[in-house]
């Protein structure tokens, strides 16, 4: 019986859906499964590969296929947020109770979050009415992740266990690179500014013609002390409340002034 199938059937326990961007064979998504699997039932739905910084996009002008490799667990040849709104919508014979993002290899601060296709799924899961939760570490390359079992289990258990979620909300959590034995604690922040230089590459391929790569350069931040990074870079634990309404509302009364 699939996790789902229980919960239609009168489970008690919270019914999990864990996915992520870095693809169904990530060692974060094995880690964060096994996390959520001692606080609830879970059910994976991944991308097939690697989908960093799709941000919320999603495939509409090709067919997406899923495949269920063993049970409660899918691959899908397509976005982080392809794989949020199959798996509520068709996937899962109930909603799932909670939308787990991560843990992606990398952090997600400041403007990342604006890219990440970590934090979209979460925020795809928030947008469906589903509570969510995006978790990334800052780490360098693939690394063992093993040894944040512990604070992870500690700090999600601390979450899902209130009684009430925030509406319209989810939460956008980075976790130090340093070894859990050495993170001081958890710190609720706000997103810092990161401004990136030389990250667009302009060169000739063999051929002779141009081609443009982005990525690299180098990243400098800049935010005040409630900021993501400086909790990091203090090693914490960030948590940062993220909202789907975009909108200034401190400008409304100023744009009402220009007579538009």
């Amino acid at each position: 019986m699939t996790a789902s199938q229980k919960h239609s059937g009168g489970s008690s326990s919270p019914l999990i859906l864990c996915t992520n961007d870095d693809g169904i064979h990530a060692p974060g998504l094995r880690l964060l499964a096994d996390v959520a699997g001692r606080l609830g039932d879970v059910i994976v739905v991944a991308p097939d590969r690697q989908q960093s910084a799709t941000s919320h996009s999603l495939t509409l002008h090709r067919p997406l296929r899923v495949t269920e490799i063993e049970p409660d667990r899918h691959v899908i040849d397509g976005t982080p947020t392809d794989c949020v709104l199959i798996a509520v919508n068709q996937l899962l014979a109930v909603r799932p109770d909670f939308v787990l993002s991560g843990v992606n290899h990398g952090s997600n601060m400041g403007e990342d979050v604006l890219y990440s296709g970590t934090v979209a799924a979460a925020m795809e899961g928030t947008i469906l009415g589903i509570p969510s939760i995006a978790v990334s570490w800052a780490g360098e390359g693939i690394g063992d992740l093993s040894s944040f079992a512990s604070p992870l289990h500690h700090l999600l258990e601390q979450i899902l266990g209130r009684a009430e979620f925030p509406a319209e909300t989810f939460l956008n959590i980075n976790i130090p690179d340093v070894t859990a034995s050495r993170i001081k604690g958890i710190r609720v922040t706000t997103l810092g500014r990161r401004v990136y230089s030389d990250s667009l590459i302009r060169r000739e391929d063999p051929g002779g013609r141009e081609y443009f790569w982005i990525g690299g350069g180098v990243s400098s931040w800049s935010g005040g002390e409630t900021s993501d990074f400086r909790a990091l870079e203090a090693g914490y634990v960030s948590v940062t409340p993220m909202h789907l309404d975009l909108t200034s509302h401190r400008l409304i009364d100023e744009l009402e002034s220009w007579s538009l």
